[in-house]
């Protein structure tokens, strides 16, 4: 039987900290699984090119990276405001299934045609995680320790992108192209089980009180002349409130700014260090694997530093991080050819943009759409970011083929400082609170 009695602020609950803790880890794993059939065909195109099986000119993997964008950007839109009408469970689930599938299927797939379809549609799968798991966390954990609590979570795509670049580089060279899908795509299916298993959607679903009132604080509010009760959770209502919302507006275009470097690297980083140092297949997913590598220390560090520093305000880590990332850019295109230099700029580069994009996309978007509409707030966010994510999959191969490599990275610099920008009048922002209606005993 579930225990029903809480402690008052300060006190803790066994049976409360353990759903909160196994949360935790399942969300964070379902994320970091996305990522290993998200990142197959990144890497594998390496050996995709011409004289291949395949046979993919540079030209057709930027229109299928295109139409692998442009599903994810309508996916965000989609699957946020689905995750807070139906809930965290069935939206994730049903991504992580057929993810795996698609992933396996453009492992024994020839026809460039068929390889876009497949990518488009695995673009429609990956972003069932992000918004739908973001509110089933803030559901568990409440405003003042989510920068430390998202902070960590968020390395789940820092880790993800790091380990699934290796992964599939690992699989892909040792026994061909076609295992960098298949063996993601195996190792997915055993994830969706364990999520089948451990996850549900919010305390109460399993007999628990709601985080604010076992933390003893006041629930974030989208309208401050409502009560928190006035705003049922999954109501279009809600929706509305979430879409007309300025902060969250703000949010939304900033990442879209922010949001294409991250992708560009992702999807581009090994096939720039094959050009530029004639390195294989998986020392070029290594290599381009140090970008990640600084995901997990600088979103734990950014999370912990806006709860601490600034008294759980986002903006100011953003902006700072995002002025030197924007530096770091321009300055890359001017690094010695060498692996050390290349790898220790990627590295770099990937400090300082993880802390303002988690802020943004994560912690910033959950506690500004609060708990009730935080799905549909991550959604409109990353769906913003994930346009301008669009010009970071498909730009880089036109880019180069007109004005080199360097061009690349002085656009996604100009982009990176635009944000900063957005972002700097709002230092001092925070969201909304409302106390919860006392109830008549």
């Amino acid at each position: 039987m579930v225990d029903k009695t809480f402690p008052g602020p300060g006190q803790r609950n066994a049976t409360y900290e353990r759903w909160r803790w196994q949360i935790f880890a399942i969300t964070w794993l379902a994320y970091f699984g996305f990522y290993l059939t998200r990142k197959a065909f990144w890497v594998a195109k390496v050996d995709m090119g011409p004289g291949s099986l395949a046979d993919l000119g540079l030209g057709q993997m930027g229109w299928i990276e295109f139409g692998y964008g442009a599903c994810y950007a309508v996916g965000q839109f989609v699957w946020g405001m689905s995750g807070d009408l139906f809930g965290s469970r069935k939206v994730v689930l049903t991504g992580l299934l057929v993810s795996a599938i698609v992933c396996f299927s453009m492992g024994i797939s020839n026809s460039a045609i068929v390889i876009g379809l497949l990518f488009g549609l695995q673009g429609l799968c990956q972003s069932t995680g992000w918004a739908p798991l973001a509110k089933n966390v803030c559901n568990f954990f409440s405003q003042h320790e989510r920068g430390k609590v998202m902070g960590i979570w968020c390395t789940n795509y820092a880790v993800g992108g790091l380990v699934a670049s290796i992964y599939a580089g690992y699989f892909g060279s040792r026994y061909g192209y076609r295992y960098a899908f298949f063996a993601p795509a195996l190792t997915l299916l055993g994830v969706w089980g364990l999520f089948l298993l451990l996850q549900r959607n919010r305390p109460e679903d399993v007999g628990l009180e709601p985080i604010e009132k076992y933390h003893g604080e006041e629930e974030a509010v989208l309208d401050e002349n409502e009560l928190p009760e006035e705003e049922p959770e999954g109501s279009l209502k809600v929706i509305k409130e979430v879409l007309s919302n300025r902060m969250i507006m703000l949010l939304a275009l900033t990442y879209f700014f922010l949001k294409p470097t991250r992708y560009a690297i992702f999807a581009w980083g090994p096939k720039y260090l094959h050009e530029t140092l004639g390195t294989d297949m998986l020392e070029s997913g290594f290599l381009s694997a140090l970008f990640e590598l600084a995901g997990p220390a600088s979103v734990f560090l950014g999370g912990l530093a806006s709860d601490r520093l600034f008294r759980s305000r986002r903006m100011p880590v953003s902006v700072i991080c995002l002025f030197i990332l924007s530096l770091s850019l321009f300055a890359y295109p001017f690094l010695p050819p060498t692996r050390w230099a290349l790898g220790i700029g990627f590295f770099i580069i990937g400090f300082f943009l993880y802390a303002p994009d988690s802020l943004v996309s994560g912690t910033a978007a959950i506690d500004f759409g609060t708990k009730k509409g935080a799905s549909t707030a991550a959604g409109v966010i990353n769906g913003c970011g994930s346009v301008g994510q669009i010009l970071g999959l498909a730009l880089p191969a036109f880019i180069v083929a007109r004005w080199g490599w360097s061009a690349v990275f002085i656009a996604l610099g100009c982009g990176v400082m635009i944000a900063c920008l957005l972002l700097l009048p709002q230092w001092n922002t925070l969201p909304k609170t409302a106390p919860r209606k006392q109830k008549s005993e």
